[in-house]
């Protein structure tokens, strides 16, 4: 079946199962290949993309579900968060990687819904976005950073 999915502000048409996870369509049919798979059951966080502004776990999400839904992925992100992006690098926050795309994606969804939030904000925005690496403390610094950089004009969305 053709789905026509709005991923980034552009329509992308998709013949795929109905079924087919979100995660899949982007990686393998759109070729964004930013999204990562982690555990495939919704656990890690390593999915997360943005469907309607909301932090979602993309491979959770079956395509059918998701005409006339706004899609963002970590691809838009500096576009749409440039201070987060970032203070990630001048923080030094990623060790390995492999998380960060699903880390930067829900802190762009809280730093949206809650532009100076508290630890215990963050904390719970981050809950189930697993860091092997154990980067935490240099998220949660990122995050106020990004949101004071917000906060003082350093950035548009």
């Amino acid at each position: 079946m053709v789905y026509e999915l709005n991923v980034n502000g552009n329509g992308q048409s998709v013949d795929v199962s109905p079924d087919t996870p979100l995660l899949w369509v982007l990686r393998d049919h759109i070729g964004l290949t930013g999204t990562k798979y982690g555990c495939g059951g919704g656990y890690c966080g390593a999915c997360t993309v943005h469907v309607d502004g909301s932090a979602v776990r993309s491979c959770q999400l079956p395509v059918a579900d998701l005409e006339g839904k706004s899609i963002s992925t970590i691809e838009s992100l500096e576009a749409r968060h440039p201070e987060l992006v970032g203070t990630w690098v001048a923080d030094n926050v990623a060790q390995c990687g492999y998380c960060q795309a699903g880390q930067l994606m829900s802190a762009a969804a809280l730093l949206d819904a809650n532009p100076a939030p508290t630890d215990q904000d963050i904390d719970a925005a981050m809950t189930g976005n697993i860091c092997r690496c154990g980067t935490y403390a240099r998220i949660r610094a990122a995050i106020h950073d990004a949101a004071s950089q917000r906060n003082a004009g350093g950035a548009s969305e």
